[in-house]
C-alpha cells in the first residue's frame, strides 16, 4: 500500500503520516530528506525527532531517495518519507537547476530528471507499506520569481505522478484529513 499525504505548510500532514505509520503494526523506517543548513531548520528537525517513536529507524537521505527506499523496503516494513518537497528542493540546488532559473533561463536538470524518474519507477516495485509526505503548493498565486515558478511547477508535476501511483491520497487542511483517493489493490 502506497499513500501520499499532501497539504500546506503546518497543515498537520507529518503528524498524520506518523500516526498512520505507528498504526500500521509494521516496523517503521523514517526516511528524512531535510538538511539542517541553518539553525531554524535544525530546530524543526529536532522537533520532528522528539515526537517520533524511539524504536523507529531513521534514514537521512537528501538526494538518493529511490536508492534508500529500495535498500530499506521489505514486506514487514512501513517506509515513511518526510518529505518530497524538501527532497525536490535539495535536487534543484544540487543539480544546479536553480542558477539558470534565477537568471531567467530554462535549462534541463539531468540530476532532477533522473532522480524523479528513478522514484517513479521504484515506487510500484516496493514491498511493504510506503507513506510519502509532500506539500501542496498549487493552491496559491503563480510566483513572481523564476526559481519559485520552477519549484512550484516541478512540485505540482511530482505530486501528480506520485499520486497516480498511490492507492491512497489524503489532503490535510487545518489538521483535518480529507480522503482524495482510495483504491483497493486488484480492482
Amino acid at each position: 500500500m502506497r499513500e501520499l499525504i499532501i497539504g500546506g505548510a503546518r497543515s498537520g500532514k507529518s503528524l498524520l503520516a506518523e500516526r498512520r505509520a505507528g498504526e500500521s503494526g509494521l516496523r517503521v523506517v523514517y526516511v528524512a530528506t531535510a538538511q539542517a543548513l541553518d539553525g531554524e531548520m535544525a530546530r524543526r528537525i529536532a522537533q520532528h525527532r522528539e515526537r517520533r517513536c524511539a524504536d523507529w529507524q531513521l534514514v537521512e537521505e537528501p538526494l538518493e531517495l529511490a536508492v534508500a527506499l529500495r535498500r530499506h523496503a521489505a514486506p514487514g516494513v512501513c517506509l515513511l518519507v518526510d518529505c518530497l518537497t524538501l527532497w525536490l528542493s535539495n535536487l534543484l540546488f544540487a543539480g544546479d537547476a536553480a542558477s539558470p532559473a534565477e537568471a531567467g533561463q530554462a535549462r534541463r536538470c539531468p540530476l532532477l530528471e533522473r532522480a524523479i524518474r528513478d522514484l517513479i519507477e521504484t515506487l510500484p516495485q516496493l514491498p511493504g507499506q510506503v507513506i510519502l509526505v509532500s506539500n501542496e503548493v498549487g493552491a496559491g498565486v503563480v510566483p513572481m520569481a523564476a526559481l519559485s515558478r520552477l519549484f512550484a511547477d516541478e512540485q505540482g508535476r511530482l505530486n501528480q505522478r506520485v499520486a497516480a501511483l498511490c492507492e491512497r491520497v489524503t489532503l490535510v487542511v487545518a489538521g483535518l484529513p480529507l480522503s482524495l483517493k482510495v483504491s483497493v489493490p486488484g480492482q
